[in-house]
């Protein structure tokens, strides 16, 4: 039996701490409590509950992969041989870190990974060295981006 996924409830308080976050993790808690006219303790007190319950994952920065030398953003989407090989191709990819982003997906593939690599023949080595041998793996398409057009995180509030 699939368990549901507990929906935690947010204040206006909670979702602008969310939001700020979101746009700007490097912001001080000061500096959030003054936007929110609360103090920095309660930002804090607030952002551990957030954590505590799993709905902040991580904080992280956004890395402008180009100007690390990594040209090409590559996605994949993969064909596993059997639905149940899910779980070993998913650490084997989670041993690649090339592997960005992925999605265990409905439609035409298992699988749908974001990867980032250097340039085209990074790529090749990436899909031919270490994807392609990857048990339960039958295939992969691969789709070059020419440019990112939108990221961004889910805004839940208001904020200014």
């Amino acid at each position: 039996m699939l368990s549901k996924k507990k929906h935690i409830e947010l204040d206006e308080i909670d979702s602008k701490i969310l939001s700020i976050l979101a746009k700007d993790a490097k912001l001080s808690y000061a500096e959030i409590g003054k936007k929110l006219f609360v103090s920095p303790g309660t930002v804090h007190v607030r952002v551990k509950k957030l954590t505590d319950s799993k709905l902040i994952k991580a904080v992280r920065a956004d890395l402008n992969y180009g100007n690390l030398g990594f040209d090409i953003t590559a996605f994949l989407g993969i064909y596993l041989e059997k639905s149940n090989m899910y779980e070993s191709v998913k650490a084997e990819l989670k041993k690649i870190p090339e592997v960005i982003d992925a999605h265990y997906t409905t439609g035409n593939y298992s699988i749908f990974a974001k990867i980032i690599c250097k340039d085209t023949e990074h790529l090749r080595d990436i899909l031919s060295k270490k994807l392609q041998n990857i048990k339960g793996i039958q295939r992969t398409e691969t789709f070059i981006s020419l440019e990112e057009t939108l990221s961004r995180p889910l805004i839940l509030a208001d904020i200014d």
